[in-house]
């Protein structure tokens, strides 16, 4: 099975103290009711380069021990698919390294050619052939699921378990994934 798996807040936590909804402000989009990303102005980049430091960006422990745990591969490949855009290639790198993600995926794809994130993803979940693709952002869900009719998408909300639609389901865990 061909399991891909987004990077921020399954992999890695957002910095402590900032919130979420200011992280998506500095990226969504939502003037006109389209799912759309935006590339950060400069200032906005900054902020963001800042907010990316490896040190404020802690991995979360239970996920990187599912993960890391062989008996959870049974012949999966397991894949990183990332939506950062370019100005955060050389933070995105430093985890990469420092969490040791390249031993423990059998590739990583990064959207550092600055397509929309939604596009991007679509597009390498139809080239990997995946079986089944997690993240937390439910609106990109809402089109891969539309788009990819036969891939099953997860949304790591740690709220709720339900099923959203007909291959999107709520998990709280990723370890809801392999059972």
């Amino acid at each position: 099975m061909n399991i891909g798996f987004d990077l921020d807040k399954i992999f890695i936590d957002y910095p402590p103290f900032i919130p979420g909804a200011l992280i998506d402000y500095l990226y969504k989009d939502k003037s006109n009711g389209i799912l759309r990303y935006r590339l950060p102005s400069k200032g906005e980049q900054l902020i963001r380069l800042l907010t990316h430091i490896s040190f404020l960006r802690p991995p979360i422990m239970t996920n990187m021990a599912m993960i890391q745990r062989e008996e959870s591969k049974n012949g999966n490949k397991f894949y990183l698919i990332s939506s950062r855009f370019s100005f955060l290639k050389q933070q995105t790198e430093k985890i990469i390294e420092k969490y040791g993600f390249d031993k423990i995926f059998d590739d990583m794809f990064f959207n550092f050619a600055d397509q929309q994130p939604h596009l991007f993803k679509s597009e390498v979940v139809r080239q990997l052939k995946l079986d089944r693709y997690i993240d937390d952002d439910l609106p990109l869900l809402l089109f891969l699921s539309k788009q990819n009719k036969k891939v099953v998408f997860y949304w790591l909300n740690n709220k709720e378990k339900k099923k959203i639609k007909d291959n999107l389901f709520a998990i709280t865990q990723l370890s809801d994934i392999l059972s």
